[in-house]
């Protein structure tokens, strides 16, 4: 089994690059379609999935110099990615999308055959290894991809060059096997993609997961990467055990999974509601019944393993040559861009009408046809169980368990909190507060800023912040949670507000003073999910709770929402209500609140003008902070772009009370 240990490390890294560089290609086109709302011709970038294609007439000719011409292809633009700008950062991660999917089908086609368990246990283990190093990485970033970052660019160099170092152990073939045999390797190429695509959607960022569920970071991270690790060392120490699974054990293992994951998803679908005299749902914190299908989805979840070992063995067996790949290429490439659409559908709605408004809170749907359509595919190649060849376990087992245990206390102490840093409540009568939409963490002109914001907010200090369109844990941003970065960057405790599963844009609360009674209040909406996130704060003896607001959608969808914010902040006895109202002086829902609350900048500057001669009475003032009659603001600041790295200017104000 010498060969074994470059065959698994090329497998993850390479298995990782696909994700990594799917994900940052998807992401690059939504941002710069997300300054418009809608789609243009950059989501053409999506053809690099089939860019596989063009390379199969070359598979059978030249396989070692075509695999060498894609890996430096790979090299250079995933080396390059991180330090690019958005529109670059597009072409560079389709170029790598195309050479990371053309040089996986390139070893599974062209290499020497080695005995098949090997060779599919090889990958299998890969798999689960690429899982623990993207849960390692996502942890060294804060909850966002360290790698794919200017400052961690370098563990993408290193990961390439041990690619390229593996690629030198591998043999190769100089001629396609003979004879071709590919028929019937359609249906388990889908299954790859399909296992791949749901690594990417979920497993290989398992802050996806926590916002999904409201669940524990730190529990969450350290099961799936410990799963996928151990996956990895029973793999290397028993390689025989999983020739014991039975086809029937395997089907039962895929649908108790599938069921998991689906209930995962379910169990936090909110019923909306449907008609503009309907009360508002109020959602607080998930019970224990609620988690139940979390917990059975991450212990059942490495069964994607088994099946990429039983679809590897499939193709392995098969021996296809090039042609006989571009079937499953074409199909897998296809399924896993309608599943990209699907997934990003069921969050913009309301924008890409008539298609998009039929997949409206039917985030669960996208994982339903992953799970299925993989245990189906397993189902059907079920007969196909090479005959079983002795396996010795791998050799050098201490060095790899020391790896793998490295792995995974790395990740353990990257994941733990942060030190919440205690404020100085005694004695205080004031907070000041802070409102600033940061498209998910963009500059207006879309480009990724999520550091330049974070040192504005350190600069101003604020207690309590309010973010909207912050809920960027969905992979039409490579499922970064830049809130938990956010948190952790500043030692705040944080609400991330309404989950992905939701479908809104995101308001989360994050804050110097503990949040009790988080929850989450959907009103009626025609366009976008309207959630207002609301939590209480106590500073000193003084309860104030917190709502921060971002409705859209028709003018009477937003009276509905003005209407229930308003009915349940005047039941408080100190509120503040901050955040993108999405509203206007003239329009009829800001004069609701205007009559009801204070606004901070106009209770200051009447004339909307403040002392340095910002004027803040133009249209471009749809970010407000009101307040109940007990707090009077002092000193208010708006901050206009390009200053604030965003496309809205950024607010805040402090707010001080009378003690009793």
């Amino acid at each position: 089994m010498k060969k074994t240990t470059p065959l698994i490390l090329a497998a993850a890294v390479l298995l990782l690059f696909v994700i990594q560089t799917a994900g940052t290609l998807v992401e690059s086109i939504y941002i710069l379609d997300l300054l418009k709302t809608s789609l243009d011709e950059k989501v053409l970038g999506i053809l690099f999935f089939f860019s596989p294609l063009l390379l199969l007439p070359f598979f059978g000719k030249a396989p070692r110099k075509l695999s060498w011409g894609l890996f430096a292809l790979l090299f250079i633009s995933r080396g390059l990615t991180p330090h690019l700008g958005t529109s670059l950062r597009m072409l560079a991660s389709g170029l790598g999308t195309g050479a990371a999917l053309g040089l996986l089908w390139l070893l599974l086609s062209a290499r020497k055959e080695p005995a098949v368990n090997q060779e599919r246990n090889g990958w299998a283990a890969g798999l689960a290894l690429a899982v623990g190093l993207s849960v390692l990485l996502r942890a060294a970033g804060g909850g966002v991809e360290y790698s794919l970052t200017p400052a961690g660019a370098w563990s993408g160099w290193l990961l390439a060059a041990l690619l390229g170092l593996c690629l030198l152990q591998l043999d190769w073939a100089p001629t396609p096997p003979q004879p071709a045999k590919g028929r019937g390797v359609i249906g388990p190429m889908l299954g790859i993609y399909l296992v791949l695509t749901l690594v990417w959607f979920a497993f290989s960022a398992p802050a996806v997961i926590v916002r999904w569920t409201q669940s524990n970071y730190l529990f969450v991270v350290a099961a799936v990467s410990l799963l996928s690790l151990l996956w990895v060392w029973l793999g290397l120490r028993f390689p025989a055990w999983m020739d014991r699974i039975s086809p029937r054990l395997l089907l039962a293992w895929n649908l108790l999974f599938s069921l998991a994951l689906v209930r995962t998803l379910l169990a936090q679908r909110v019923a909306f509601p449907p008609a503009l005299n309907s009360p508002a749902v109020v959602v607080g914190a998930p019970s224990l019944w609620q988690h139940l299908p979390l917990y059975g989805m991450l212990l059942l979840f490495p069964v994607i393993f088994l099946d990429l070992r039983l679809f590897i063995g499939q193709i392995r067996e098969a021996a296809p040559s090039g042609r006989q790949l571009a079937g499953g290429i074409f199909l897998g490439g296809l399924v896993m861009i309608l599943l990209v659409f699907a997934y990003i559908f069921t969050n913009i709605w309301g924008y890409v009408a008539p298609i998009s408004t039929l997949f409206r809170n039917l985030f669960w749907l996208p994982f339903l046809l992953l799970a299925v359509g993989i245990s189906l595919l397993a189902w059907l190649g079920r007969q196909s169980r090479p005959a079983a060849i002795p396996a010795a376990p791998l050799e050098g087992q201490q060095a790899w368990l020391i790896g793998l245990a490295a792995l995974f206390l790395s990740t353990l102490l990257f994941a733990w909190p942060a030190r919440r840093i205690p404020p100085l409540a005694a004695g205080k009568n004031s907070l000041l507060a802070m409102t600033y939409n940061v498209q998910q963490f963009n500059t207006e002109d879309g480009q990724k800023s999520f550091q330049e914001q974070l040192a504005l907010v350190r600069q101003v200090d604020a207690d309590i912040l309010a973010l909207q369109e912050s809920d960027s844990a969905r992979i039409a941003f490579n499922n970064n949670d830049y809130v938990h970065y956010f948190a952790e960057k500043l030692g705040y405790y944080a609400y991330y507000g309404p989950t992905p599963v939701t479908g809104t844009f995101g308001t989360s609360i994050l804050s110097k003073y503990p949040l009790q009674n988080p929850r989450t209040v959907f009103t009626f909406s025609d366009e976008d999910e309207v959630g207002v996130a609301e939590a209480e704060v106590e500073i000193n003896g003084k309860r104030i709770t917190i709502f921060n607001v971002h409705p859209d959608g028709s003018n009477a969808a937003k009276l509905v929402f003005a209407r229930s914010v308003l009915g349940r902040a005047l039941e408080q006895p100190s509120v503040v209500v901050l955040g993108d109202f999405n509203l206007r002086d003239t329009d009829e829902a800001y004069q609701l609140f205007d009559s009801a609350l204070v606004n901070a900048w106009t209770s200051t500057y009447p004339d909307k003008i403040s002392p340095d001669g910002l004027d803040m009475s133009r249209r471009n003032r749809i970010d407000h902070i009101f307040t109940s009659a007990d707090l009077q603001a002092r000193n208010p600041k708006y901050v206009l772009p390009p200053e604030s790295f965003t496309d809205h200017p950024v607010h805040w104000s402090e707010l001080y009370w009378v003690k009793p």
